[in-house]
Formats: C-alpha cells, structure tokens, sequence
C-alpha cells in the first residue's frame, strides 16, 4: 500500500496524530528510494532528448505549447542527470580549477557557486529543467545570467516564464533575492513543484553526508568535513525559493 491510499484508509484524525514523526518520515522513503533521491535509481523518464517524470513531462509540453503559440520555444538543455554524470561534471571542474592554481578547498567552493555535489543535485530527480530560448540567436554560452536579462537572447522567455510558468506548475528555483544564499540565481532552472516538493521533503531524511564522504571516485571529498555539509544543506540545498520548500 503506498503512501497516499494508507492515509486516506486511516481510522480517524486522532489516531494518525498519535504516530511518531519516524514513521511518516518512513513512508515518504518508502514513495522515494535513496537511489531514486540520489540518481542512482533506474526509473522510467519520458521526453525527446531530455528525461523527466512522466507527470513533469507532461506540464513541460503544456507549458511548451502555450509559450510556441506566443513566438517563445522553450528548449530543455538539461532535465534528468545521474549521479555519475554529476560525478564527472564535478570532478572535470575540480580538476580545471586546482590546474589553474586554485587550492583544493577553494576549488570546492567554485564549483559550488553553481554546480552541486554528485548526491545532491536536484536534477537527480527528474523534475528540474534548465532551459532556454531556441528560437533566440544563441550565445557561445548558453546558461549565463547575462542572457536572461533585459538585453539578453532569453529575456523575452523569461519575461513570459514570470507570467506564466506557475500556472504549469514550474517555479524558479534559485532566485535572485539578495538575502538567498547557496547557488548563485539561476534564471534557467525551474522545478515542477508538484512532484520536487514531496523529494525535497524526503531526501532531508536521508543520510546524504554518508554517501558523499563514502565515495571514494569523487575529487576533493576531503574537503568536505561535517561542518562543510551542515552548511551546504542549509544554504545549497534549502535556501531556495520558499514556494518550493515542503
């Protein structure tokens, strides 16, 4: 029985505010697996040269179609990663930053301005997308704030996006509010709410530190102590837009 029928079939209110927090916890675990929360699960994605949930892919191509209507064609450059090819975008900058001189605690720090730490990315997930604007004149590089501002190829995607995306479902994740912190704002990356709010709430309960510190292909793990991780799950992970906190 999953999670949902158990609780519409429960004998009454009192009864279910008599059972502990562990075993609500519990259940969100036994919706979301540890591999499925880290990208280590196999699960069925949908979409054309990207993954998303199936419930997520479905509000994109609405949110899609709506935007094409109004000139905007809304490209996903990134939906789903695994937890191996975060490990490799991680380890790649790694690698560039402490051969351009940084030392391996400063590396760390650089990379986390806007990459996350493989077994924390919420694109892990399957229900987070960055994207763009194809029918713009691209730029070099596409996932730069500079093109989502006024004067940017993607301003009048984000213009619409600000109108419009909540009705789909997708909410910014990484704001620009100068009180935030963590990530630096990320105007290309949304969340389908619905779904990254009941993961969110369920991945607080995992013993993530364990399974970063553990392995043993991830560069600078050194570097990350219990201090550091405290911190990083309070400002990376939690700062975010308060809409999309359980």
């Amino acid at each position: 029985m999953n999670r949902r029928n158990f609780i519409s079939k429960s004998t009454g209110t009192a009864a279910v505010s008599l059972l502990p927090v562990s075993f609500w916890s519990s259940l969100w675990l036994q919706e979301f697996t540890i591999e499925e929360l880290t990208g280590k699960a196999n699960v069925s994605f949908y979409g054309k040269n990207y993954q998303l949930r199936k419930e997520v892919n479905k509000a994109f191509l609405k949110m899609q179609a709506k935007a094409k209507k109004e000139g905007i064609h809304i490209q996903i450059v990134s939906a789903y990663r695994s937890y191996e090819r975060q490990t490799q975008i991680f380890n790649a900058k790694f690698n560039r930053y402490t051969k351009q001189g940084l030392s391996g605690k400063d590396a760390v720090n650089k990379i986390i301005e806007y990459s996350t730490i493989p077994g924390t990315s919420r694109h892990h997930w399957g229900t987070d997308i960055d994207i763009i604007d194809a029918n713009a004149k691209q730029p070099k590089n596409v996932l730069m704030p500079k093109n989502y501002s006024e004067d940017g190829p993607y301003c009048d995607m984000k213009i619409w996006l600000n109108k419009h995306s909540e009705k789909f479902g997708f909410y910014i994740v990484y704001t620009d509010n100068p009180k935030r912190k963590g990530f630096y704002p990320e105007p290309w990356h949304f969340s389908y709410k619905k779904t990254s709010v009941a993961m969110l709430k369920a991945y607080q309960d995992i013993d993530f530190k364990k399974i970063i510190t553990q392995d043993t292909n991830l560069r600078g793990r050194e570097f990350l102590t219990e201090s550091f991780l405290n911190t990083y799950k309070k400002e990376h992970i939690l700062d975010i837009n308060p809409a999309l906190l359980p």
